[in-house]
């Protein structure tokens, strides 16, 4: 119980430190997009109140700029020929 409580923190903490979305994050510390919001909108609101306000926040804000997002790479990979 004690290494998810550990998993917890550093993901909050990383989303914090780089601005990360959770597929990034997922990515980094290799494990799924779900264990990723599960953690850091169940898990950590009990664990670390302050933590999590701060999480969602960043996670509020990547929502809302996430359709933008999608359309530059849709933008970049018919410009570029990327596919």
């Amino acid at each position: 119980m004690e290494y998810i409580e550990d998993r917890c923190i550093a993901l909050g903490q990383h989303i914090i430190d780089n601005k990360a979305t959770v597929r990034s994050t997922a990515q980094k510390f290799g494990i799924s997009k779900s264990t990723v919001h599960k953690d850091v909108s169940e898990r950590l609101r009990k664990l670390n109140p302050q933590l999590y306000r701060n999480v969602k926040v960043i996670l509020d804000q990547n929502k809302a700029e996430r359709h933008i997002r999608g359309g530059l790479a849709t933008k970049r990979k018919y410009t570029l020929g990327i596919r």
